[in-house]
């Protein structure tokens, strides 16, 4: 598929995941095409980056659900805070181990999962929406972490081949797997399309992180990750980064077409 293609079946109103980390390995690519669609009302659910900010500038957001929004060596994701200091969106910020349990429990269909993440803490007095469990084992309290169940995922991968089997080569899977199984679609950007029999050539198989099967299109996007990382492919673009991060949002997008 091309980007555009897979923006398309983004409608207004869903919930779309975005996999990555901050500043690393996000589906940059299918995030601007995003931004080119119709689509609007949309809630995000991302360790997020500046996929989180641009979609938020672009006035395409009402919610996000992230445990953080940052770039890294940047730490506060600016077009993010502004939307947020403005009112613009809302805002459900969950610890980063609660955060990944609701991925986990989606990925296995369940409501939620029980976890010690968030005890103690004002994530349960700033979500008093989030409940507790008792363990019928130990009669402890534990936070029910909720299902972060998604319509689309959108993730990037070093390689993949035409049926989606996605590899990653860098130093961290981050959740990405989790992404493609917790929702209903999962869209694979990657830098390279190779043949399935090449996928082993440049890593072992624990490098092949998404199966087909969870996989409903995959978009070869060199350079994909945008200014993120994308290791061993390249860095982080840290000049434009900067840019980005210093330019007001508008001026920026004309800038990018």
């Amino acid at each position: 598929m091309t980007a555009d293609e897979v923006a398309a079946r983004i409608e207004s109103g869903m919930t779309v995941g975005v996999g990555g980390w901050g500043s690393r390995r996000k589906p940059m690519a299918l995030v601007g095409a995003l931004l080119r669609a119709p689509a609007t009302d949309l809630t995000i659910i991302s360790y997020g980056g500046a996929d989180v900010g641009m979609l938020c500038a672009a006035g395409k957001v009402r919610k996000v659900v992230a445990p953080f929004v940052t770039l890294d060596t940047i730490p506060l994701e600016p077009h993010f805070r502004t939307a947020r200091q403005q009112g613009a969106i809302e805002f459900t910020e969950y610890d980063e181990g609660m955060f990944m349990f609701g991925l986990l429990a989606a990925a296995h269909r369940l409501p939620f999962l029980p976890t010690r993440a968030g005890l103690g803490s004002d994530v349960m007095r700033v979500n008093p929406e989030l409940r507790t469990v008792r363990s019928p084992y130990t009669e402890e309290d534990l936070v029910a972490a909720p299902a972060l169940t998604m319509d689309v995922a959108l993730v990037h991968l070093n390689r993949a081949d035409r049926r989606g089997n996605a590899q990653y080569l860098g130093p961290d899977p981050y959740f990405d797997d989790l992404y493609a199984k917790a929702a209903t679609s999962c869209y694979v950007s990657c830098e390279r399309l190779v043949d399935s029999a090449d996928l082993l050539k440049e890593g072992p198989v624990q490098s092949l992180l998404i199966s087909r099967s969870f996989v409903t299109g995959v978009v070869e996007a060199p350079g994909g990750a945008g200014f993120t990382s994308c290791e061993p492919d390249y860095g982080r673009d840290e000049a434009e980064q900067r840019r980005y991060a210093t330019t007001p949002w508008q001026e920026y997008h004309h800038e990018q077409g």
